[in-house]
C-alpha cells in the first residue's frame, strides 16, 4: 500500500511567498508530489495561494523537465544535446572555465539570472561569490526588465539602493496605484498575498484606491481608473506635483525635517502645469488638480508603483516622483502613508554599509551605462559578446533565466550566444535561450531544496518569515544550483569560501573555518546574518531572537513585529542625513522630459503597446503547464481598442501582425475597450520554441521582439528597457 503524508512549505513563485501544504505519496527515494493546496494555517497568507503555485505540481512531475546533465551534440544545431555524466559535464566546463580565464581574464566571464533567483538564497549567495572571486562586471539580469530604475531612484533620494519603500495598506486612507496592478501580481513590491482583501478595506472604511493606467486591469476595475496615455507617467507625477506647489498643498513641515532640495524639484516641474502636460497624458486638467487635491487632503496616503511604471523612458525619474509625492504630502516614513523596510536576513544592509552594493562604480563597454548592484543591462548582452577588445564576454552562465524571451530583440541575442565560447545553463527545461548553450545542468525545483526568504520579508506590512526544509528529494540527477557553482569553481581553481562583499563581518568564520578544515556553506551565511540581524537571537544574548536552528523548528515561520514610521534617519545614507529631492543626475533627465513635451506620435507607429500580467502565467517559465494552459488561457492575443482595430481594418478573433521600428510579431486580436484608443496590450513570456511541447503547442509571440536593444533606446540611468509606450503598428496577417 502506497503511503502518503503531507508536509508544509512555502511558494517561491513570486514576492507573496504564500504557505502551502504538499502531498507526497510512495517510500523514501521513490516519493512523487499528488498536489499542492493552501495552507489555512499560514499566519500570512492564511489559506490563499493563487493558481500558479496550486498548478506547480505539473512543473514538479513535468516529464519534459531536464533531469540529466546534456551536453550539446559535437557540430549539432541548437537544441541538439545527449546526456552525459556530472563528472563528464563538471569536469569539461572547469577545463574550458579556465582556460578562458586565463587567455582573457576574468572579466570575460559572466552570468544572467532570472527571475526565480530572487527565491533562491543559495543560488544567489553562490554565483555572486563565483562572479566576485572572478572580478567581473558581465552580471546580467531581468531586474533591467523589471526593477531597476526602483533601485536607482532609491540610490539617489537615499543613498540607499536596496530600499524599496512600501505602502502600509493597514493604515492608508488613500493609495494612488501607479502601473501597476496588485490585484494579480498579488502586490509586487510590498508583500502582501491576501491584498485584494487589504484593498477593499481601504474603501470599506472610507478611503479610495486610485489607479493610474493605460488599461482598465483587474485592479482598475475594482476601484477608481484613471486612464492615462502610455509611457506618460513621469509627465503626469510632475504635474501633481506642480499642482501642490502652485496650490500651497506641500507638507512643508515634513519637507524641512527629510529632505534637501526641494526647490530644485518645484523649480523643474513649473515647466509641467496640467494644462501643459495634458497631450501627453490624455488626462484632463481639472481630473489631475482634484486628483492632488485628494491627494494632499488625506488624513494618510500612500503612493505605489511597479511594474509599469518602472519600464518607459524616464523610469527612474517616475519612480523618483513617487516617493517625492509621498514626502511633499507629509507621507513618507509614517504609519498609513509609505514606510521603509527592515530586512530580517540583511544581506544588502551589510553589503551596503561595506560599499558593495553599488551604483555607477563601474561602466559597460558598450553604451557607457553605470552598474545596478553590479549588473549591467540585460539589452546590450548581445553587443558584449559581438564586441572585440579588453573585456569582452566570452563565457556565460546562465541561472534560472530565459534573456531571449525576456530581453529585448532576442533574435539577436539567440545569433550572438553561438558566438561564445561556453555558455551554461543551469535550469528546469530546455528553453529558448538554453538550447544554445554548450550544456544544460538539471537544477532542483523549489520543492527539492531548503530555503529562507532573504529579501522580500522587509517590504510588507505585516512581515513573516518562515524556513522550510526540501519537501521531495531532487527528481532524477537533479542538483542545487549553489553545490553545482561551488564544484565547477574548486576544479577550476577559483576559491570562493564566503562572498568577499561580506568583508570584516566574515573574516573570523573564514579563518576559523580555514583552521578547522571545515567546507563553508551558505547556511554558514544565513546563520551568522540572521543571528545578528535586527530579530537576531545574537547568539544567545537575546531570548527569544531568530536563529537558522530556531526557525527551522518553527514549521510555519514567525510573524514579526509591524514595520513603524520614524525610520528615515536609519536608512538614509547621505552625509547630511536627509532625502535628496535634487540629486545631480535628474537635472539632465528633467531636460529631456521637458524637451518630449511637444512630442507627437509616428504616422507611420500611431499605436503604443505596453505589458500585460496574466493570473495563470509567470513571465516565460509555466507555460509547461496543462492545468494553468487550459481554456482561453492557451489563446495569447493583444487587446486592441475597437476604434483602432476598425482604423486598421482588424477583426475580432483574427490573426493580427504587430510592427515596431525593430521587430513585427504575428498574434490574435482581441478587441475591447479595457484599453484607451491608441493603446495595444500585449502580454510577455510567449512565442516558444524549445523543449516543452505544451508550451510550443500553445502558439503566441514573444512580444519583446518589438523592443530596441539599440543603446539610445535604452533608458540611461538604471538601462531599462523600453517595454512599456513602444511605437507600434497592427495590420490584419
Amino acid at each position: 500500500m502506497t503511503s502518503t503524508r503531507t508536509a508544509l512549505t512555502y511558494c517561491r513563485i513570486c514576492e507573496p511567498l504564500c504557505g502551502l501544504v504538499a502531498a507526497v505519496e510512495g517510500e523514501p527515494g521513490n516519493e512523487r508530489l499528488v498536489s499542492l493546496r493552501p495552507d489555512d494555517e499560514h499566519p500570512l497568507s492564511r489559506g490563499y495561494a493563487c493558481p500558479k503555485g496550486l498548478a506547480f505540481a505539473d512543473v514538479q512531475n513535468d516529464p519534459e523537465r531536464v533531469l540529466q546533465p546534456l551536453r550539446r551534440v559535437a557540430g549539432g544545431a541548437p537544441g541538439e544535446f545527449e546526456q552525459v555524466t556530472w563528472d563528464e559535464a563538471l569536469g569539461d566546463i572547469a577545463a574550458r572555465l579556465r582556460e578562458t580565464i586565463d587567455t582573457y581574464g576574468g572579466t570575460s566571464v559572466g552570468q544572467f539570472f532570472g527571475n526565480p533567483v530572487g527565491f533562491n538564497v543559495t543560488a544567489a549567495l553562490w554565483s555572486g561569490a563565483l562572479m566576485t572571486a572572478l572580478g567581473t562586471g558581465h552580471q546580467y539580469s531581468v531586474g533591467s526588465q523589471d526593477i531597476n530604475s526602483r533601485y536607482v531612484a532609491s540610490k539617489l533620494l537615499y543613498d540607499s539602493i536596496s530600499q524599496v519603500p512600501f505602502p502600509d495598506l493597514r493604515s492608508t486612507d488613500f493609495l494612488l496605484v501607479v502601473g501597476a496592478n496588485p490585484l494579480v501580481s498579488r502586490g509586487s513590491g510590498v508583500r502582501a498575498p491576501r491584498v485584494k482583501e487589504h484593498l477593499s478595506a481601504i474603501t470599506a472604511r472610507g478611503g479610495r484606491v486610485v489607479v493610474l493606467d493605460p488599461r482598465r486591469s483587474e485592479t482598475a476595475r475594482a476601484f477608481e481608473h484613471v486612464s492615462v496615455e502610455p509611457d506618460s507617467d513621469a509627465f503626469l507625477l510632475a504635474s501633481v506635483v506642480q499642482v501642490l506647489a502652485e496650490e500651497d498643498l506641500v507638507a512643508w513641515d515634513a519637507v524641512a525635517a527629510q529632505s534637501v532640495g526641494v526647490e530644485t524639484l518645484l523649480d523643474a516641474v513649473k515647466h509641467f502645469p496640467p494644462e501643459a502636460t495634458a497631450a501627453r497624458t490624455g488626462v484632463d486638467p481639472a481630473t489631475v488638480r482634484v486628483l492632488a487635491r485628494d491627494l494632499a487632503a488625506a488624513p494618510r496616503a500612500a503612493v505605489y508603483g511597479r511594474t509599469g511604471s518602472c519600464l518607459g523612458r524616464h523610469a527612474t525619474l517616475t519612480s523618483v516622483l513617487i516617493d517625492a509625492l509621498a514626502l511633499l504630502t507629509g507621507n513618507l516614513d509614517r504609519e498609513g502613508g509609505v514606510l521603509l523596510g527592515q530586512a530580517v536576513v540583511p544581506f544588502e544592509e551589510v553589503a551596503e554599509k561595506a560599499g558593495r552594493l553599488t551604483y555607477d562604480a563601474q561602466r559597460s563597454r558598450v553604451g557607457d551605462f553605470p552598474d545596478v548592484m553590479g549588473t549591467w543591462p540585460a539589452a546590450i548582452m548581445a553587443e558584449e559578446i559581438r564586441t572585440p577588445g579588453p573585456g569582452q564576454l566570452r563565457a556565460l552562465f546562465v541561472l534560472a533565466g530565459n534573456p531571449v524571451l525576456t530581453s529585448p530583440d532576442g533574435p539577436h541575442l539567440a545569433d550572438a550566444l553561438e558566438e561564445l565560447d561556453l555558455l551554461v545553463s543551469l535550469d528546469l527545461y530546455v528553453n529558448e535561450t538554453n538550447r544554445h548553450a554548450d550544456y544544460v545542468l538539471p537544477a532542483t525545483t523549489w520543492l527539492e531544496r531548503e530555503d529562507v526568504p532573504f529579501a522580500i520579508v522587509a517590504s510588507s506590512p505585516w512581515p513573516h518569515v518562515q524556513h522550510t526544509t526540501a519537501v521531495l528529494a531532487p527528481a532524477g540527477e537533479a542538483r542545487p544550483e549553489w553545490e553545482v557553482i561551488d564544484e565547477v569553481a574548486r576544479r577550476a581553481g577559483i576559491t570562493l569560501l564566503l562572498p568577499a562583499w561580506l568583508g570584516t563581518l566574515t573574516a573570523p568564520l573564514r579563518y576559523a573555518a580555514r583552521r578547522v578544515g571545515l567546507r563553508t556553506t551558505p547556511w554558514t551565511l544565513v546563520d551568522l546574518l540572521l543571528r545578528t540581524g535586527p530579530h537576531g537571537d545574537r547568539f544567545g544574548l537575546r531570548r527569544g531572537g531568530l536563529s537558522l536552528r530556531a526557525l527551522r523548528s518553527l514549521p510555519r515561520g514567525r510573524m514579526l513585529p509591524p514595520p513603524r514610521g520614524g525610520r528615515l534617519a536609519e536608512v538614509v545614507r547621505h552625509p547630511h542625513g536627509k532625502v535628496d529631492l535634487a540629486p545631480a543626475q535628474l537635472a539632465a533627465e528633467w531636460d529631456r522630459l521637458r524637451s518630449r513635451l511637444e512630442e507627437t506620435r509616428d504616422p507611420a507607429y500611431p499605436l503604443r503597446m505596453i505589458g500585460l500580467r496574466e493570473m495563470r502565467s509567470q513571465n516565460s517559465w509555466m507555460h509547461n503547464s496543462p492545468t494553468l494552459m487550459k481554456g482561453r488561457n492557451r489563446r495569447h492575443t493583444a487587446r486592441i481598442h475597437p476604434d483602432d482595430a476598425a482604423v486598421a481594418g482588424v477583426v475580432d478573433g483574427a490573426p493580427v501582425r504587430i510592427r515596431s521600428a525593430v521587430g513585427a510579431i504575428e498574434t490574435l486580436a482581441h478587441l475591447t475597450d479595457e484599453v484607451r484608443p491608441g493603446t495595444i496590450a500585449v502580454p510577455h513570456g510567449w512565442g516558444h520554441a524549445a523543449g516543452w511541447s505544451t508550451a510550443n503547442a500553445a502558439g503566441g509571440a514573444n512580444s519583446n521582439e518589438l523592443a530596441s536593444s539599440r543603446v539610445e533606446d535604452v533608458e540611461h540611468l538604471a538601462g531599462m528597457a523600453l517595454l512599456n509606450g513602444i511605437p507600434v503598428a497592427v495590420e490584419p496577417v
